[in-house]
């Protein structure tokens, strides 16, 4: 089954709020990204978690003790949730691991693969003499190995990461309707094809957010993916 989450990546708290009063008794799953994280802080986030799953996207990347301590403190909030960068290395991610089961051992890592708005031109010049896909499949196992809950990708690369992982659950961003405007996405699927691949949460938010008709667009898409 795949789980949809609203990416309330709205440009205000109080744009937020409304957003929320819309769709909220059909949402079980809110990512909050760093602008509103930033705008509202720990209070606006503990403000939703009790009616939803919040997941946290902050997608941290530092040394270990310094993600160490952002984890701690975070994993606080009782959130659902939290990302960070598998690039960060393995190191990094098992003191994220070990500070969040110090405090919350209930919160899941999902640990970014690749950015899905990064195509294979892109990386080529990011990392030249590795492809994307070996990229990937490194970072996936990097991921099991260090013990984070799942990985974040784009539903072009689920195939990949569920032949490398079958234990690692997959958030996937990079996720459109037909005939919506593909953004800044540069891999991107339909719901449907997300779901038939394996996504267990798809990831949602201009699609929506922008739609004349929020409502009508989250519902069409969850009747999509059933």
């Amino acid at each position: 089954m795949s789980e949809i989450v609203l990416a309330l990546d709205t440009e205000d708290l109080a744009s937020a709020d409304r957003m929320l009063e819309l769709l909220g008794s059909k949402l079980k799953f809110v990512k909050i990204g760093p602008r509103l994280f930033y705008l509202g802080g720990r209070n606006f986030v503990m403000s939703l978690k009790n009616r939803w799953n919040v997941l946290l996207d902050v997608k941290l990347h530092d040394i270990p003790n310094t993600v160490g301590g952002a984890v701690s403190a975070l994993a606080e909030m009782e959130i659902f949730g939290l990302t960070l960068h598998v690039a960060g290395g393995e190191k990094m991610l098992r003191e994220a691991v070990k500070r969040r089961d110090e405090v919350n051992p209930d919160m899941k890592i999902f640990g970014v693969t690749v950015l899905t708005s990064i195509d294979e031109s892109e990386w080529g010049a990011l990392a030249p003499g590795s492809t994307l896909e070996e990229a990937i499949k490194a970072r996936t196992r990097l991921a099991e190995r260090s013990g984070i809950d799942g990985v974040v990708c784009s539903p072009k690369d689920l195939t990949t990461v569920k032949e490398v992982s079958g234990k690692l659950l997959t958030l996937v961003p990079g996720v459109r309707p037909k005939g919506v405007s593909l953004d800044d996405q540069a891999r991107i699927m339909t719901p449907a094809e997300a779901k038939k691949r394996g996504a267990d949460f798809i990831v949602l938010g201009r699609p929506i957010l922008a739609a004349p008709d929020p409502l009508e667009a989250l519902t069409g898409i969850m009747n999509e993916v059933g």
